[in-house]
C-alpha cells in the first residue's frame, strides 16, 4: 500500500459504512514491513469505539473487505502461496493436485488474464492466433468515447492483474487505484508495480504450464496502487473519484444494480464512469433475479440485457433506474478475448458505455 494513496483517498471502514452509513476514516495502526513508499505488511484500524475493526496489509495489499474473516478464509491458500519454487517443482505440485483443484484454478486464472494484460510485452509470445491486449483495446475505446476525463483520482474496479490501471495512469497522470477481490491477481499486479517484471504461468494444455518472465515498466506507475476491496461495498468517502472504470465487471458481481447505484456517490459531479460487460450471466456469480436481462424473454424487452442496462441508466425508464447517471456514449460490440490454452481462445462481444454523474 502506498502511503500517498492512503493519505489522499482516505479509505473508510467498510463495516461502519454498510451498517450505519458512518464514514469512519481508517488509521494506520502498525507498519511491520515496508520498502520505499510501499507498506508491505501492517494493520489499518477503524477509529470508532463501537467498531475498532482491524484490516491487514499483506504483500503490499490492504484487505479492506467487510466480512474479513470469510474473505481471508476463502483466500488463505493464495495468501500463503509460495513464489520461490522452481517451475519444475510447481509443475509436479500441479500434477499432484490435479485438474479442478484450487491450485489449478488459480493458475488457469493467472494464465488467462495475465496473457491478455501483458502478453504483448512478452518477447517469446508465439505469433499467430488472437493477439493479447484486448482489455487495453476495450479501455482505449472507452476512453475515446469518454473524451476528456474529469480531474481527480481514478478508480479501476475489477482491475484483475492491473494493466488497465497502468494505462489509465499513463494517460491521465492522475492517482489511480485498482481494486479487485482476487488476491492472487492483486498480488501479481502489486509485484509488477514494485519489481517492473511479469512472472506468471502460461497454460499450454491441460496441466502443462510454461513460466514466463519478462520486464514491464510503465510511465506514470508511481501513481498506481492495488487494494483488495468489494465492488459492492467500496470503502471510500463520497465524491472521491473523477473517473471510475469497471470493465467486464457487471456480470461478475451478486448485484449489478447495486454496483451501478453506488457510482454516483463515489464520483464527483460530472464525473464519468466507463462500463463494459459481455452480459455473460452465470448463477455462479449472480443470482438469476439480479441479472440485467438474460431471462423473461416473453416480456417487452424479450430478455435483452442491452435494453435493461440502457433503461437503468435512463431516468424514468424503470422504477429502479439509477439516480444520477446519464448515458453519454455507447458502443454495443467490442471484441474481448479470453485465452484458455494454446488451442482455445474464447471471444466475447462486450457492451461498452460511458455515463456521467449528474448529481450534486
Amino acid at each position: 500500500m502506498r502511503r500517498r494513496h492512503f493519505e489522499e483517498l482516505k479509505p473508510v471502514c467498510p463495516v461502519c459504512r454498510a451498517a450505519r452509513g458512518v464514514e469512519a476514516s481508517l488509521g494506520l495502526a502498525a507498519v511491520l514491513r515496508e520498502a520505499g513508499e510501499h507498506i508491505l505488511e501492517g494493520t489499518l484500524r477503524c477509529p470508532e469505539e463501537s467498531c475498532r475493526r482491524e484490516y491487514p496489509i499483506v504483500d503490499g495489499i490492504p484487505l479492506l473487505v467487510g466480512n474479513l474473516r470469510a474473505y481471508v478464509t476463502g483466500a488463505i491458500d493464495q495468501i500463503q502461496a509460495r513464489g520461490d519454487l522452481a517451475a519444475e517443482t510447481e509443475s509436479l505440485l500441479g500434477d499432484c493436485c490435479g485438474p479442478g483443484s484450487a491450485f489449478d484454478i488459480t493458475r488457469q486464472h493467472l494464465s488467462t488474464y495475465t496473457w491478455d494484460h501483458y502478453g504483448d510485452l512478452d518477447p517469446d509470445e508465439p505469433s499467430g492466433g488472437p493477439a493479447p491486449g484486448s482489455i487495453l483495446r476495450l479501455l482505449d475505446r472507452g476512453l475515446l468515447l469518454a473524451r476528456k476525463l474529469p480531474r481527480g483520482p481514478i478508480l479501476d474496479i475489477g482491475c484483475s492483474v492491473g494493466r488497465g490501471s497502468f494505462a489509465l495512469a499513463e494517460l491521465a497522470g492522475s492517482l489511480v487505484l485498482g481494486v479487485d477481490l482476487s488476491y492472487a491477481m492483486l498480488r501479481l499486479a502489486s509485484q509488477i508495480l514494485r519489481e517492473e517484471r511479469v512472472r506468471y504461468p502460461r497454460r499450454r494444455v491441460g496441466l502443462v504450464y510454461d513460466r514466463r518472465d519478462f520486464p514491464a515498466c510503465f510511465p506514470g506507475s508511481e501513481n498506481v496502487d492495488f487494494w483488495a476491496c468489494d465492488a459492492l461495498a467500496l470503502p471510500f468517502p463520497a465524491g472521491t473519484f473523477g473517473t471510475i472504470a469497471a470493465l467486464n465487471v457487471l456480470d461478475c458481481v451478486p448485484s449489478p444494480h447495486d454496483l451501478l447505484d453506488s457510482l454516483p456517490r463515489l464520483l464527483v459531479k460530472k464525473g464519468k464512469a466507463i462500463l463494459s460487460t459481455p452480459h455473460d450471466w452465470s448463477t455462479a456469480a449472480t443470482p438469476v433475479e439480479s441479472w440485467l436481462g438474460g431471462h423473461s424473454q416473453r416480456g417487452p424487452g424479450a430478455g435483452a440485457s442491452e435494453t435493461v442496462l440502457r433503461a437503468l441508466l435512463t431516468p424514468g425508464d424503470l422504477p429502479d433506474s439509477v439516480d444520477g447517471l446519464e448515458i453519454l456514449a455507447e458502443e454495443p460490440d467490442v471484441s474481448w478475448h479470453v485465452r484458455m490454452h494454446d488451442r482455445a481462445v474464447m471471444e466475447y462481444r462486450s457492451h461498452l458505455m460511458v455515463a456521467r454523474n449528474g448529481t450534486g
